[in-house]
Parts: C-alpha cells; sequence; structure tokens
C-alpha cells in the first residue's frame, strides 16, 4: 500500500509538477494532500520568491493546486485556506468545495491572532463541512550573533494560547497543529522563546501533550523540519509520544525526499502504529464518508434553523410586549387626560 503525504505545496522548491510525480514515485508516495498558502505578500519571507510561484492570491495560491490535481486527481487530494480576513472567505471556500471537490482546509499561515472573529467563523464552517484545517504556528524566532531576533512580520497565528482558545472554540471542527510555534511545545521548557527549532533533551509535561489530552479535535502534524526536530529531540519520547498518538498523527513531509520516513522507521515501532499515520486515506483518519457527512451537515442545518426560528419568535413576543405596554401606557395618558378635563369643567 502506498504511503500518504499529508502536507505538501505545488511548485515548491523547484519541483513542478513532473519533479513532484518523480519524487512521489521514488519515495512510495501515493496521495498528496496538495495545500495552498495564500498569505498576502506584506506577511511572508521574501524567500517564497525563490521557493515557489507567488501572485496576487499569495506565496502559494489554490490556482497551483488546482492545475496539478486536474491532470492526475488521482494522485492528489485538494487542499485550499482562504484568509479569513476577506470578506469573501467563506464564499470562495464553500465554491472550491463545490466545484472542485477540496477536502482539506490548509494551510494557514497568516500574521493574524487565530482566534480572530472571522478565523473562528471559516473554522467552524470547515467543522461543519468535514474539513480538516491545517495552521502554523510560528514566533518568528531567529538566532542571530548569538541573540534571539523576531523575524519582523513573520510570526503567525499568535501562539500555543491563542491555538488553545481556537480548539476550545471550534470543537467540531479537526486542526492539525504545525510549524515551529506548535512543535516547539513537545517540551516543557521556555526554549521556544530562544530557537524556532529548539534543541536538547525533551522536558516532560510539554503543551503539546497536554492538548492532546485535553482536545480531542487536534491532530498533530508531524510533517518539515519542525515535525522532525522535535521527535529528534528524545527517541524514546518520539516513539512513546506516536504509539499513544497513533490514531491523531499524520505523516507528511512539507519538502522532499524521506528524511521523515527513515527516521520513523529507525524507531522501530510496531508495524500496525507505523502503518496508521503513514498509509492511512483522508476518510480513513478521520472516520469519515459522505453520506453520514451530508446528513451530518443537513442535522446541523435543521438545529440552526430550529435556533433561528426560537429567537425570532423570543424576538416577535419581545416585540409584542412593548407594543402591548406602549399601548397602555398611551391609553392611561389619554384616561388621565380625560379626568383632568372634567375636573376642570
Amino acid at each position: 500500500m502506498k504511503i500518504i503525504d499529508a502536507h505538501n505545496h505545488p511548485n515548491y522548491l523547484g519541483y513542478n509538477l513532473q519533479k513532484l510525480l518523480a519524487d512521489k514515485d521514488e519515495h512510495s508516495i501515493g496521495q498528496t494532500w496538495l495545500l495552498s498558502l495564500e498569505t498576502p505578500r506584506h506577511e511572508y519571507c521574501p524567500s517564497y520568491f525563490k521557493h515557489c510561484w507567488p501572485d496576487e492570491n499569495g506565496a502559494i495560491p489554490f490556482s497551483a493546486c488546482l492545475e496539478f490535481y486536474r491532470q492526475h486527481p488521482d494522485r492528489f487530494v485538494l487542499g485550499y485556506a482562504p484568509d479569513p480576513r476577506r470578506p469573501d472567505a467563506i464564499s470562495r471556500l464553500e465554491a472550491a468545495i463545490k466545484l472542485y471537490g477540496v477536502q482539506v482546509c490548509g494551510e494557514i499561515m497568516l500574521r493574524m491572532m487565530y482566534d480572530n472573529p472571522d478565523a473562528i467563523r471559516l473554522f467552524r464552517f470547515c467543522g461543519d463541512h468535514g474539513l480538516p484545517v491545517i495552521v502554523e504556528l510560528n514566533y518568528g524566532i531567529d538566532i542571530r550573533e548569538g541573540k534571539p531576533v523576531p523575524w519582523e512580520g513573520y510570526w503567525y497565528g499568535g501562539g500555543i494560547d491563542t491555538f488553545e482558545r481556537v480548539l476550545r472554540a471550534c470543537p467540531d471542527t479537526i486542526f492539525l497543529g504545525h510549524g515551529p510555534g506548535f512543535w516547539a511545545h513537545i517540551s516543557n521548557d521556555d526554549l521556544y522563546l530562544q530557537a524556532s527549532y529548539p534543541q536538547g533533551d525533551i522536558v516532560e509535561g510539554g503543551k503539546v501533550v497536554e492538548l492532546m489530552h485535553n482536545y480531542s479535535n487536534l491532530y498533530c502534524d508531524l510533517s518539515a523540519g519542525s515535525g522532525l526536530n522535535a521527535l529528534k529531540r528524545n527517541r524514546e519520547f518520539a516513539r512513546r509520544f506516536l504509539i499513544e498518538f497513533q490514531d491523531r498523527c499524520l505523516f507528511g513531509r512539507d519538502q522532499f525526499g524521506n528524511e521523515l520516513q527513515t527516521y520513523l522507521n529507525s524507531l522501530q515501532l510496531p508495524q500496525d502504529v507505523l502503518s496508521k499515520f503513514i498509509m492511512k486515506t483522508l476518510c480513513e483518519f478521520f472516520h469519515r464518508d459522505k453520506p453520514k457527512n451530508k446528513a451530518l451537515i443537513y442535522l446541523k442545518y435543521l438545529i440552526g434553523y430550529s435556533r433561528k426560528v426560537k429567537q425570532w419568535q423570543s424576538r416577535m413576543q419581545e416585540n409584542l410586549d412593548h407594543i402591548h405596554n406602549f399601548g397602555a401606557l398611551i391609553s392611561a395618558r389619554r384616561a388621565e387626560g380625560i379626568f383632568s378635563q372634567l375636573s376642570v369643567s
């Protein structure tokens, strides 16, 4: 059975469609989740001009994902994440779901607090429509001349506490934690304030483990240097973590080659554990199938409609009460006027 790469991008790091397909075949990758990255120009590093083909829609536009997917729909799962600050974000995502079969909302990498009300609306929409959401957290820390220096403009998400508020606010939405600002919290220390890719042994009790215990809607995206770096800090811890959360860890690359694959194989995980997060399809991972998904959406629609009707009825009753009270007041005032006229006469 082929491996599932749950995180990658089109035209990224010099890999056009032909190079990407060749790389997938070389490393036994079956399907790849192909993600957009519509981060606005003023919010991504200029190096993206070397690594991908940005346009007016962002660093990695959805149109590039769509181009790859249309040529090889059997090799890709289509992802798209509009900037939730756009007034038309939900309309765009809804159209992409209906017209092109988008199944994943990702990747979101934005210089905003992820519990922004507009973002919460988008995330809840994704939960209603069965789309997992992939978010990058990044504190924007770099080491220059031995001192921690923030990359001005290149922090994303608002940190791990903000992400926890998102998990709490959107319990019906599945999130995949990703990026340096997420994986640095595998350890219970403050190294996330000093380096994007902290080194040294893992201190037990990290925030990532706490969140995984407390929020069943949180999954882990193992991709990129951040995921691999976290797992390499302590091999025994990594093995225990992956076994404990085997049903909620997804293999992804966010690059090319097989460095993560090689490291996972070296951990000598039980084969059934390893196969869970490198070979499961999207539907298998999130226990989804289309009939149930549509029924759930319809049920939630009915519940929401019922709530709106009740709210409307309540407001109508309030209005009627106001009208009744106002009418009674007018009648009383008129009666007072009549009595005063009678007393004068």
